[in-house]
């Protein structure tokens, strides 16, 4: 995650220092703990905050769970991880639902933290969850809020009630209060009013919000703050707590290049939990808030849970089995090949998810140069095949691709290149589907796998004397010791104790033509 990228590089090198140890001391401790420090001072977290989190993981480390570990230095990472936790809210906390609909969820926070957006994400993410929210345009103050309240409405597919133009007209508490009436007339379970903001906390921003939730009454306040806005965000939160009260945080713009403190400082200073975070400018940029999750990422030690919750969202299971079925049977084709592009491009940024692995942030180069478009590149490709050629790839003649390079915009090189890599992963899809362990390109076996190949014949071992006649019988000695041994020469067996014929008269003839006598 962009925000926590130098808070993760300046960790993991503290951590590293501490690997080649194979115990801690006094000194070492108090060093990582101070490079701790400085990592956080510079990530912009509140220095109340920092004093109380190295004060604890400096006492956990001194104490005995570190010195009688096996591997002090994983068990600092884990103590770090644990005290991460604890700072951005412990355990994740959900909304939670009116007992009688509809349930109001209240958005607070300055002009520029992203209200109205987030106001839509949120409804989107309602929608998937089987809920018909309701979206109400009470910020009348900015010019265009309402207008873009209503567009981003539109792309969630979430209505807007808007009976207010805006631009500094009509009365942001009546429509407030309205919308929550026009709701339960029309069995909305869920409404979600967006507020007006201002570029600064003044008492006249503070008196529109109060207002508002003593109209509504509502049984969420979601206080929307910029993780980018750094040592100001705990000055923000707190006047928002005092002046409206908010019972959750929502951290927008976690996609920009910031230090991040104030994710790490907000909810220790207001006391109040994180619930969701915006990762990005799409309306499905959006995702619960996981505490843990969360320390994972910012100590590079990856998110898989969140990853897999992606997975299943985006992935059919009766097409996965399906795609699994024809791998078995070699019927994978390019169409197919072309479905599941499409799958792993509606997860959203193949960056992202390739950042959630963990050790990631070691390959953070390789990863910024990762081409988004190349998943647009190849169903541009496989979109100017025919039928046929989709089915059957074998027919792609030099004509054919040259067609298809021209239609698609692209070089008969990429054709061919897209073509190699799909005969590739058909050939390791099949061989997994069947049992067996693919050859990875450039790497050879998966290490450690068991794999079912025969086993190497040995050399067959002939003599090599210069003579003719003397290598004749040294090699009509070699093939009679190995007959006896192995019974496997020509057919014949292990002589007589092996319960077999004796041979037969072609058989001698056979070895008396090989041996040249």
């Amino acid at each position: 995650m962009a925000t926590f990228g130098t808070l993760s590089d300046r960790l993991a090198d503290t951590f590293k220092n501490l690997r080649t140890k194979g115990k801690l001391s006094a000194a070492d401790v108090d060093g990582t703990v101070r490079e701790i420090r400085r990592a956080l001072l510079d990530a912009d977290v509140a220095l109340d905050v920092v004093k109380d989190f190295t004060g604890r993981v400096r006492e956990r480390a001194l104490g005995d769970e570190v010195s009688k570990a096996l591997n002090p230095a994983q068990q600092v990472v884990q103590i770090v991880n644990d005290e991460l936790v604890t700072i951005l809210g412990g355990q994740q906390r959900r909304l939670e639902f009116a007992k009688k609909p509809p349930t109001v969820i209240m958005l607070a926070g300055l002009q520029g933290a992203g209200k109205t957006t987030l106001a839509g994400k949120l409804a989107k993410w309602l929608k998937k969850d089987g809920h018909t929210p309701l979206l109400v345009a009470s910020d009348l103050q900015r010019p265009n809020a309402v207008n873009q309240l209503q567009v981003v409405g539109e792309q969630a597919g979430v209505p807007v009630y808007a009976p207010e133009p805006g631009n500094g007209v009509g009365d942001p508490v009546k429509v407030a209060r309205d919308g929550v009436r026009f709701a339960e007339q029309k069995l909305y379970d869920t409404v979600i009013v967006d507020t007006a903001g201002r570029l600064g906390v003044d008492a006249e921003l503070m008196k529109q919000a109060s207002n508002i939730r003593k109209a509504v009454d509502p049984d969420e306040v979601l206080f929307v703050i910029d993780a980018m806005i750094g040592q100001d965000a705990v000055a923000t939160a707190k006047a928002f707590l005092d002046g409206v009260d908010f019972t959750g945080v929502v951290l927008s713009k976690l996609d920009g290049d910031a230090r991040g403190g104030a994710a790490l400082s907000i909810a220790s200073v207001t006391g109040r939990p994180i619930m969701f975070a915006s990762t990005g400018e799409g309306l499905d940029d959006f995702e619960p808030f996981h505490p843990d999750r969360m320390a994972s990422r910012i100590l590079d030690l990856g998110d898989i849970l969140t990853l897999i919750e992606q997975a299943q969202q985006n992935f059919d299971e009766e097409e996965a089995r399906k795609v699994a079925e024809k791998f078995a049977t070699d019927s994978f084709t390019l169409d197919d090949f072309l479905k599941q592009m499409q799958q792993l491009r509606g997860m959203g940024s193949i960056k992202k998810m390739m950042g959630m692995l963990p050790g990631m942030g070691q390959m953070k180069e390789q990863l910024q140069n990762f081409d988004e478009r190349e998943i647009v590149r190849t169903e541009a490709i496989i979109q100017s095949m025919t039928t046929a050629e989709r089915t059957n790839p074998k027919i792609l003649n030099g004509s054919r691709r040259l067609r298809i390079a021209k239609g698609s915009g692209m070089t008969v090189t990429e054709v061919n290149a897209l073509v190699n890599r799909f005969e590739q992963a058909a050939k390791m899809m099949k061989t997994v589907a069947k049992g067996g362990v693919p050859n990875i390109p450039g790497m050879g076996p998966v290490p450690g796998a068991r794999t079912n190949r025969p086993k190497p014949q040995a050399k067959k071992k002939g003599s090599r004397s210069g003579n003719p006649a003397k290598r004749a019988a040294e090699n009509a000695g070699a093939v009679e010791t190995q007959a006896a041994a192995t019974g496997a020469g020509f057919g014949l067996g292990g002589g007589p104790s092996s319960g077999s014929a004796a041979p037969t008269e072609a058989e001698l003839a056979e070895l008396q033509k090989f041996l040249g006598r």
